[in-house]
């Protein structure tokens, strides 16, 4: 297709949403170039753990314009997703500007400014693809500072052998927490806790040897009101009264956090059965630190080797957009998937959306969005162009049309 050069487009991140917005914008004659602020692609899959694995079927984990991921596993180890989108970054031909960082966005008129370490850019469309989980969250609880023991983020989890022979407390049990307790059950530490506040939304991996994550898009179709007791029934069904092991529920059920809040499902693969076998303890939430201990919300205290602070992330997007009004009071974007902002023109938001098929699912649709809105913002002005404005019929539909545009 013949690059149309009224459009051309900055994408910032060389992650998998980054990357499947600027091969679609690519394939469909958009001229674009990607920034990304380190030194290699897919930085954030390559600083994770070695036994990491994607919680979405392999089936549901491929980008556009490519091929599924060839491997046999069902859900994908890191290295596997880390060579895959290196593959598909070369094979995208899109020009990838590596250690640039972006230092500061404004409109202008006709499109974007963008500043960078290496110099200025400027563009019709920005297309933003930092990553949900670009910076870690970490509470700092009293006394933390004196802890004499170990302090990490689950960014920060190691081969999970590394903790062997460890007393191990895991803050949290969302998604990363229990991903790390699953690989803890399948290791040899001291022991473990678990400190909660609320219980997770958890299901099993697979049932009965069928992985789960197939039905993702059947779930997706289900009405909104019925995704909470359907997913209550089978937490029910497949684990038990979760409850009676220390793993209270949330106020919000499974559908309505994730839906609401971004909170996805945390995936069993070990974690339960080792938690009812006694090997792990459910404990209350952590409320402090001494030299030596961790204090719970009960007045126990414990005494770990290792504290792995399961606490979530935040896309770190305020410094550069919050002045544009295009993100919401938790710093997400207002429009996470590649939708339109009428404030902002121009201005678009991939990898911020989590729905039931995953982030790889989710990247396709937000690049395929993106790249068709562009693209019909080229044609609509073309046809605009092209018309007669003789007569009082074309005029106003020449209005209706710019009125669309914007």
């Amino acid at each position: 297709m013949k690059p149309n050069q009224a459009k051309n487009a900055i994408v910032i991140g060389a992650g998998l949403s980054g990357l499947a917005a600027a091969k679609e914008l690519r394939a469909r004659g958009v001229p674009v170039t990607v920034l990304e602020a380190s030194d290699q692609v897919a930085t954030p899959w390559r600083m994770r753990h070695p036994r990491l694995r994607l919680n979405s079927h392999r089936r549901l984990s491929r980008l556009p314009r490519s091929h599924m991921i060839r491997d046999k596993d069902t859900y994908l180890r890191r290295n596997a997703v880390v060579g895959y989108l290196t593959e598909y970054a070369a094979r995208s031909g899109v020009p990838i500007r590596l250690n640039t960082r972006v230092t500061a966005v404004k409109r202008q008129e006709g499109g974007w400014y963008v500043q960078t370490n290496n110099g200025e850019f400027h563009c019709s469309d920005l297309v933003v693809a930092t990553g949900r989980e670009r910076l870690k969250s970490m509470p700092i609880w009293p006394g933390m500072d004196e802890f004499g023991g170990a302090v990490l983020h689950s960014a920060d989890f190691a081969d999970p052998s590394e903790y062997d022979g460890k007393k191990v407390l895991v803050i949290g049990a969302g998604n990363s927490g229990t991903d790390i307790l699953n690989h803890l059950s399948r290791s040899d530490p001291a022991q473990v806790w678990v400190s909660v506040r609320h219980g997770p939304a958890i299901l099993p991996t697979r049932v009965l040897g069928f992985p789960l994550h197939r039905l993702a898009n059947l779930f997706a179709h289900l009405p909104k009101w019925s995704l909470d007791p359907i997913f209550a029934v089978m937490q029910r069904v497949f684990f038990g009264d979760l409850r009676s092991y220390g793993l209270r529920r949330h106020a919000l059920g499974g559908g309505s956090r994730m839906l609401k809040d971004g909170v996805t499902f945390a995936l069993d693969d070990g974690f339960v059965a080792a938690l009812k076998s006694g090997r792990f303890e459910a404990v209350e939430e952590t409320v402090g630190f001494t030299a030596s201990a961790v204090e719970l919300s009960n007045g126990r205290k414990i005494c770990p080797d290792v504290v792995i602070c399961a606490t979530g992330y935040r896309p770190g997007l305020d410094d550069l957009f919050n002045h544009l009004g295009a993100l919401d009071s938790k710093g997400y974007p207002l429009h996470p998937m590649g939708q339109k902002d009428t404030r902002n023109p121009g201005l678009w938001f991939t990898g911020y959306g989590v729905i039931f098929q995953g982030f790889f699912y989710a990247a396709g649709i937000s690049a395929r969005r993106i790249a068709t809105s562009i693209v019909s913002q080229v044609s609509l002005v073309e046809g605009v162009q092209t018309r007669p404005h003789s007569t009082r019929a074309n005029t106003r539909q020449t209005l209706t049309l710019n009125g669309a545009d914007q």
